[in-house]
């Protein structure tokens, strides 16, 4: 626990003080938070509901993923139908329109993941079962050129494919003698995407590059390959043309690219674990990616100074026994993982992937037992994260005190909470301290005072009371 200790101490730029008082010094920046809840948001009975829920915990933007399978005519079908793959009105849009229409008159951000599942007809010999096989840039690029003309201004932000270092999103991920494959197919695909959106009348696109997820091989087995994952730095690199130094090893072009959109969960040993695989990115080593943006920028494979977009991102709770952790720890540990984020300037968003869990089935981690990193448990009762999500809180300890930092979400402007310390071996609660929050809501707070939980209690504008949940600190 020492490590993740001296680490929160550093966020924190944590001080000992005698008493208790507020240190105004926070990061310079305000960080987008999406939020994606796939299954509640794009059922139309329980949509309406669901974005009164999401208003009230305090979200103003969205990740909503669209399958290009799921739009498209004749997507089972190995033979492509007639018909002009440019117009928007050749596609059943169905469950997205509603949603995209309700966000933008909340004035909410919306990033639209395109992605796979693929019609049939769009694959590599036209008779893939996985429908993620060798994707046809050429269609791809008419498909974006619909999307972008039906969507319009509904859309912030597009993110061209979900995790494609994955082999459940893009496959093949290796060539038959171990090398990557699947960075070379995204290349493609991403150029071809891009074109699409310039083709809809696009001048500049706000497209993000990556989605990448955290963890993968650099090479396999010559013939091995068929279900693993290339490491996103190996990705990163082989998308871009380049070497193990950095270095152009063809004659590729610049990408364009608003930003670098990364998936940098963290396994159950927490948010502060280094992975051992120096070609891994989880939330812990951040500076992994932005050092390989930067090289990658100075070999002029991309513009400089991209920002990073953490567009995915939970911590897994029980009842998951691969990787959840205690529901309390849940709460703990995403807060941790934000203020992360949020120190990093490079950052320009963090996420919360799942409203609800999903259902525990199959046998292993890749078996299908889905994602517990729901701020409900899968039948609707909420958990600890439920109340946390709103007033994310991180403690840590400092010398011989405290330094807190948090946030109220939905706060519209400055605004004052009240935290709230347990003393060691007692139950009671006692008021520590009345904050003051910044105009985005974040808030910091050293203090000397002993204690073995924290909380926050805020009273919106409209008198509803919010009340975090227990933390302890790190």
């Amino acid at each position: 626990m020492l490590p993740m200790r001296k680490l929160l101490c550093a966020l924190l730029m944590c001080s000992t003080v005698g008493v208790a008082a507020a240190t105004p010094a926070l990061a310079s920046h305000s960080e987008l938070v999406y939020f994606e809840a796939p299954k509640e948001l794009l059922n139309a009975r329980t949509r309406a509901a669901t974005m009164v829920k999401l208003q009230a915990l305090g979200v103003n933007a969205l990740r909503v993923q669209l399958y290009w399978y799921s739009v498209a005519p004749g997507a089972s079908s190995s033979q492509r139908p007639s018909f002009d793959a440019t117009n928007p009105n050749a596609y059943n849009w169905g469950q997205y329109d509603p949603l995209l229409a309700e966000a933008q008159r909340l004035h909410w951000q919306v990033l639209l993941t395109v992605t796979s599942p693929v019609p049939k007809w769009a694959t590599a010999g036209h008779n893939d079962r996985f429908l993620v096989t060798r994707p046809d840039p050429q269609q791809f690029e008419q498909f974006m050129t619909a999307v972008a003309r039906h969507f319009g201004s509904q859309v912030g932000l597009y993110g061209i494919w979900n995790e494609p270092n994955h082999f459940r999103f893009l496959r093949p991920q290796f060539n038959a003698n171990g090398t990557p494959a699947s960075p070379r197919i995204y290349r493609g695909l991403y150029q071809a995407g891009y074109a699409g959106l310039k083709a809809a009348g696009i001048a500049n696109p706000k497209v993000l590059m990556g989605e990448t997820a955290p963890g993968g091989e650099e090479r396999v087995r010559p013939h091995s390959g068929a279900q693993s994952a290339v490491a996103p730095l190996v990705f990163l690199r082989e998308a871009l043309c380049l070497n193990s130094h950095y270095r152009k090893a063809g004659s590729c072009e610049e990408l364009p690219a608003f930003g670098y959109a990364h998936h940098a969960y963290a396994n159950a040993s927490g948010p502060l674990e280094h992975p051992s695989r120096p070609a891994s990115v989880t939330i812990a080593v951040l500076s992994r990616l932005t050092t390989a943006l930067d090289l990658a920028a100075r070999a002029h494979a991309i513009p400089a100074h991209l920002p990073v977009y953490l567009t995915e991102f939970g911590v897994q709770s029980k009842p998951n026994k691969y990787l959840g952790v205690p529901a309390n720890q849940q709460a703990e540990y995403d807060a941790i993982s934000e203020h992360i984020a949020y120190s990093n300037p490079r950052v320009a968003s963090f996420s919360q992937y799942l409203l609800k869990d999903d259902p525990l089935s199959g046998s292993g981690v890749t078996g299908g037992v889905g994602f517990q990193t729901g701020l409900m448990y899968v039948r609707g009762t909420a958990k600890p994260l439920y109340f946390g999500f709103p007033l994310p809180l991180v403690v840590s300890r400092s010398g011989r005190g405290y330094s807190l930092w948090g946030l109220v979400r939905p706060a519209a402007g400055t605004t004052r909470l009240t935290v709230l310390v347990q003393p060691p071996h007692s139950r009671r609660w006692r008021k520590l301290r009345v904050i003051t929050t910044n105009s985005s809501g974040y808030w910091s707070l050293s203090s000397s005072t002993r204690g073995s939980a924290w909380r926050v209690q805020w009273r919106s504008p409209s008198r509803t009371a919010y009340n975090g949940p227990p933390i302890r600190a790190y």
